[in-house]
């Protein structure tokens, strides 16, 4: 389970949880089966409208992608990288075609295949940018299904709210307050749920998938400047400082924390 969601549900389950127990006289005032369904099949119906069936079935292993923690297997991409550019500096065909055979990145094991293939470095750097481009495009995609759902919500909220409003002005000429104020209960209840599912659910879905695009480009860069070296011929020690780049850790190329600042005019110790 990826950590950051869950500590998100907890949260958001406190927060409702503290509005419903500490702000309302009870609980169930804030419960409104007619305008939650407003909200959602007015969302699913809008989005089913906007996109092809097969994109929309992708939703649901979408929220699955959320809550499952999904490593990239940077550095084991990194030791076979390198392990096969000692082999092909060397000459060792057979042996990158056999690590190709336990390599579990069809990314990196295409790349390697077209070198061993002695395709030219311009093609396969096309070609590979081509495949990078597609997933971007791809995913990209898929997490804007999410951002228009967080769209469709409010707004379905708000028709909700003015089916409420309609329904409380039929029953003002009785002046009944007490009906009066829970009609105007229930209208509001429906842009609460509107504005809820946009903020707490749609959009961090799409945060969540928009930042896992990121990474794994990050991970398709760096198998793409990997072969890239391997093409050039560059040594496999190279290679792995290189590739090693792509994964450091956020370093201050300023100031090392820690560290006083020297006083003005005082002398370099170290010169």
């Amino acid at each position: 389970m990826n950590p950051s969601t869950l500590i998100g549900i907890f949260a958001s389950c406190v927060l409702l949880a503290s509005v419903l127990l500490f702000t309302a006289e009870s609980p169930q005032s804030f419960l409104n089966l007619p305008g939650l369904a407003i909200v959602l099949a007015g969302t699913m119906a809008a989005t089913f409208i906007s996109y092809p069936l097969k994109e929309v079935v992708r939703v649901v292993r979408l929220v699955g992608i959320v809550f499952r923690r999904e490593n990239t297997y940077t550095r084991d991409d990194i030791k076979e990288l390198v392990d096969m550019s000692r082999l092909w500096f060397k000459g060792d065909v057979r042996a990158v075609e056999a690590a190709l055979e336990h390599t579990r990145n069809p990314f990196l094991r295409t790349g390697i295949q077209l070198v061993i293939a002695n395709t030219k470095p311009d093609e396969i750097y096309d070609l590979l940018s081509w495949r990078i481009a597609r997933l971007r495009a791809r995913e990209q995609a898929e997490a804007q299904i999410f951002r228009t759902m967080a769209t469709y919500a409010p707004a379905f909220g708000m028709i909700g709210t003015l089916v409420g409003l309609v329904n409380m002005l039929e029953v003002m000429e009785a002046g009944d307050l007490h009906v009066i104020g829970s009609r105007m209960a229930v209208a509001l209840l429906t842009t609460f749920y509107g504005i809820l599912l946009a903020n707490l659910v749609f959009k961090p879905i799409a945060v969540k998938l928009e930042r896992r695009t990121e990474e794994r480009l990050i991970a398709m860069n760096m198998v793409l400047e990997g072969i890239s070296l391997i093409t050039k011929r560059r040594l496999p020690s190279f290679i792995e400082e290189t590739l090693n780049s792509f994964v450091a850790n956020y370093r201050d190329e300023i100031r090392e924390p820690g560290k006083p600042r020297p006083r003005d005019g005082e002398a370099d110790q170290s010169a």
